[in-house]
């Protein structure tokens, strides 16, 4: 199931999305949080500059 899924994002629009990881320190309990989301290309730098 995985080979298929991996092959569609090569080819199409699959190139237009990158998933991104951001890792963030919470103010509580200072462990980090990790949150990753599949962004299109043009929205890369907004969601690594949102809180």
């Amino acid at each position: 199931m995985a080979k298929k899924v991996v092959a569609t994002l090569k080819t199409g629009t699959g190139k237009l999305f990158t998933k991104c990881i951001k890792m963030t320190k919470s103010g509580k309990t200072g462990a980090y949080l990790f949150k990753e989301e599949i962004v299109h290309n043009d929205h890369i730098r907004d969601f690594f500059t949102r809180k």
